[in-house]
């Protein structure tokens, strides 16, 4: 079962949350916590029910059944009292005017705000508080978007698909931005479809499939749970044949002289390579990767959800 926590330790809790459209569960007795301090990112594939509960958590829909509360109460009120900060998918800048201006008009909105210098330097802004928005590349104006988001000194952060679009360069920056606001011991709930991202700025994964939490941990204890490893090599000789009936493999990748071996027993493929005489040189084993552990508990999810009687609203797996 998951850990009992501390009210007053609660960020956000989730209490056998369903949020119907019509005959259409979007979330299907949901239930979990979040404490305070913690960044969390929100996995799942497309449809699975991950933007419904992001909207729950703002207040902008009501479930049907069950409760969300944020901070110990409505995620209404916490909102309007700027006590919650969000980063939607769909957020235009006013044309014309500049980074400084879109700060300083979203700092008036609350009573308590960050001041103006340091929301711009939290986000990398500092040197373009002069630049208008147009003028502002893909990256540059989603920092602005988190400034925007900060400028109530939140205590809970909700970003949706922050990066998407991104490159690498402009992702990392911005992911800077977000951990300073985290070691000030904001709350930071996330999706994203860079898995690797959850993968490295996570503490905790929720796994979201068919309406259901799927999986709950760290991003270790998920990858862990997919016992399947990658064996690489470079060999000899390279039969597909030979390769796939060694003992654990799944599938092979060939390139050449060098092979991938996805395998559910790599101690034991290892050991019939050099039994075989295939003479592996440059071996290299990997666990799998955040995105092989979530396409593996999708699935499984998916044929749960379908055997399950109607109206059976437990979790699929509760925690790992």
């Amino acid at each position: 079962m998951p850990a009992v926590h501390d009210r007053d330790h609660i960020a956000v809790s989730f209490a056998e949350v369903t949020k119907r459209y019509g005959a259409t569960a979007a979330l299907d007795g949901v239930r979990f916590q979040v404490s305070r301090g913690e960044m969390v990112a929100v996995l799942g594939p497309n449809g699975a029910g991950k933007s419904t509960a992001v909207d729950l958590m703002l207040g902008l829909r009501r479930p049907t059944a069950g409760q969300v509360s944020i901070l110990g109460g409505p995620p209404a009120a916490a909102v309007a009292a700027g006590r919650v900060g969000a980063m939607l998918q769909a957020g235009g800048l006013p044309a014309g005017a500049t980074v400084g201006e879109v700060v300083t008009l979203a700092r008036r909105l609350y009573r308590r705000s960050r001041p103006l210098g340091e929301l711009l330097a939290m986000a990398g802004l500092t040197d373009l508080a002069r630049r208008r928005v147009q003028h502002l590349s893909g990256g540059q104006a989603q920092r602005v978007r988190l400034a925007v988001a900060l400028a109530g000194h939140p205590q809970v952060l909700f970003l949706d698909e922050p990066t998407t679009g991104l490159d690498v360069q402009a992702r990392r920056r911005f992911w800077d931005g977000v951990h300073a606001v985290a070691a000030e011991g904001a709350t930071v709930l996330f999706t994203t479809h860079y898995l690797e991202e959850a993968d490295a700025n996570a503490t905790r994964v929720l796994a979201v499939v068919a309406g259901r939490i799927a999986a709950d941990g760290t991003p270790a204890s998920i990858k862990a749970h997919l016992a399947e490893r990658t064996v690489s090599a470079a060999l000899a000789e390279v039969n597909p044949g030979t390769l796939l009936r060694l003992p654990g493999v799944i599938a092979v990748h060939t390139a050449g002289g060098s092979v991938q071996l996805r395998t559910r027993d790599a101690d034991a493929t290892i050991g019939s390579l050099f039994s075989e005489g295939l003479r592996p040189t440059g071996l290299q084993i990997e666990g799998a990767s955040l995105e092989d552990a979530l396409i593996a508990l999708t699935d499984q999810a998916t044929q749960d959800s379908q055997s399950r009687p109607a109206g059976d609203g437990h979790q699929l797996t509760q925690a790992i």
